[in-house]
């Protein structure tokens, strides 16, 4: 798959999925605009993207700030001129509990930037993409459709409705030649659970599928950039697995 002379955003692309997917749309000839939160971890996947000749550019913004969000499109068309992809990969992932006071400020806190965050960027993009014929691929989880263990109503909700947002907005941009995927993975090593607290579970969970493994996030790129490319180009409004059978189960 080549994606040369193509222009590409990728959110949350400090570490796991995000970086690995900029580092291959990269290797294939793609120019990408990295957005994280960690300046030096993103230094660490701009310089990965270097070796294959060519120098992202690197945004440092939470994507849940509307002023940092807003930045991202303008900059990248600023820079590069163009946009024919749109990566919506950031996301957070924290245990909540009904029944406990700070409830709400999680659920806040994670359907701002699992799912509002999205909107708005796809929004500010959809007319970029409209002039290139372009494409969006939102990374969901196979949380958004399994409900197997609790404390995960905030993640899950958002994953959820981050589905039906992806799927609504496939028919609406159809008529501009404008597809909308999404990837749902299952368990995948990638710091999300670090940051959670649940290293350990993340590892226990490969007993909970088909295949007995854990993805990688090198796993979730390809599926990525199939999506993104023409070889899907009869593909939108579809939600593509990559869970090592975890809902087989």
């Amino acid at each position: 798959m080549s994606f040369a002379s193509k222009v590409v955003i990728v959110t949350g692309a400090s570490d796991g999925i995000g970086a690995a997917t900029a580092i291959k749309f990269t290797k294939e000839g793609a120019d990408v605009t990295l957005v994280g939160r960690t300046e030096d971890k993103l230094a660490k996947v701009a310089a990965e993207c270097a070796k294959h000749g060519k120098n992202p550019l690197v945004i440092k913004a939470d994507v849940s700030k509307d002023e940092e969000a807003k930045t991202i499109v303008a900059r990248t068309i600023q820079t590069f001129g163009k946009l024919d992809v749109l990566v919506n990969n950031a996301g957070i992932f924290f245990l909540d509990d009904i029944m406990k006071p700070n409830f709400m400020e999680t659920f806040d806190s994670t359907m701002n930037t699992n799912m509002r965050a999205v909107a708005l960027i796809t929004h500010l993009a959809a007319p970029h993409l409209v002039e290139t014929k372009g494409n969006v691929v939102n990374v969901s989880s196979i949380g958004a459709t399994m409900v197997k263990y609790p404390n995960f109503v905030s993640y899950k909700t958002s994953k959820a409705a981050l589905n039906h947002f992806t799927r609504s907005l496939a028919l609406e941009l159809a008529p501009h030649g404008v597809r909308a995927n999404l990837v749902s993975p299952g368990p995948v090593y990638t710091d999300i659970f670090n940051k959670a607290g649940l290293a350990d579970f993340v590892s226990d969970l490969k007993t909970e599928t088909a295949l007995k493994r854990v993805g990688e996030p090198d796993e979730i790129a390809d599926v990525i950039l199939f999506l993104a490319s023409e070889k899907a180009r009869s593909v939108t409004g579809s939600d593509y697995l990559s869970d090592n059978g975890s809902l087989l189960m």
